[in-house]
């Protein structure tokens, strides 16, 4: 697919009317898979000229758009061609529906981010806390999250990690926010990635810190042990009790 590319861009490169060492002429080839299976693939054909956009062909549209008017005019010239119509298809095939095997493979492994959002204290103290918004076990690589206070972006105090891998093929990606709590604002963290239908947003509740959160649970753990080991001490006695009095009540028959 790269040599074919390679070689299609060279071909209009040498059609060019106005070619020098100074000019810059490009033609960029894109296959869009969308579907349950991938099946369904749309080719974009865009050619630059010293990176101003010229013309676009679009296999949803079937056909060409210029962006100049001399790109125009060839837009439309080509529109009447069947030829070009019969060459974009047959691009259409090589690059794109000889490649959808491998899409479909990388598809199946696509699994989602599952997400986390949770709070941790600053050594350094500038910060009552620091937000930390955590997607695990994703693919592909590709990742973005963004920061929302009353569902606004937030992009000071920001820092993120790169996308870490997470084992042989998964990934995980961290996104920190310096947060000073302020009584009715509204913090969350937006994720997305090319496995979700829409955009993730994740709420974050200051009803309780963390390590709050940890000692209730540790306590509750606690007391709950403690009631079962009672019940069962007292089941034991009851027992006990219960084989004492029949042993006694049979020797005094």
């Amino acid at each position: 697919m790269n040599t074919y590319s390679f070689l299609f861009t060279l071909f209009l490169s040498l059609q060019s009317q106005v070619f020098s060492e100074d000019d810059f002429y490009q033609v960029k080839a894109c296959c869009s898979f969308n579907g349950p299976n991938f099946d369904k693939v749309e080719y974009i054909l865009t050619t630059s000229f010293n990176k101003q956009k010229m013309m676009e062909y679009n296999s949803t549209r079937g056909n060409w758009i210029g962006f100049t008017d001399f790109s125009i005019a060839i837009s439309n010239y080509w529109n009447k061609v069947p030829y070009h119509k019969i060459q974009r298809l047959v691009e259409m095939k090589l690059i794109c529906y000889e490649n959808i095997n491998t899409i479909q493979t990388i598809g199946n492994l696509s699994t989602t981010p599952s997400m986390r959002l949770k709070s941790v204290k600053q050594p350094d103290g500038r910060h009552p806390a620091m937000l930390v918004c955590s997607a695990y076990n994703f693919y592909p690589k590709l990742i973005k999250i963004t920061w929302l206070r009353n569902d606004q972006e937030v992009t000071e105090g920001v820092s993120n990690t790169d996308a870490i891998p997470d084992g042989e093929l998964y990934y995980q990606f961290h996104s920190y926010l310096e947060y000073t709590p302020t009584s009715g604002e509204k913090i969350s963290c937006m994720v997305e990635h090319v496995t979700l239908s829409e955009r993730r947003i994740i709420v974050w509740n200051d009803s309780l810190p963390e390590g709050e959160k940890a000692k209730i649970v540790v306590g509750l753990c606690g007391l709950i042990l403690g009631l079962v080991i009672f019940i069962s001490g007292f089941i034991y006695y009851k027992k006990k009790c219960a084989v004492y009095n029949s042993v006694h009540y049979s020797e005094e028959m």
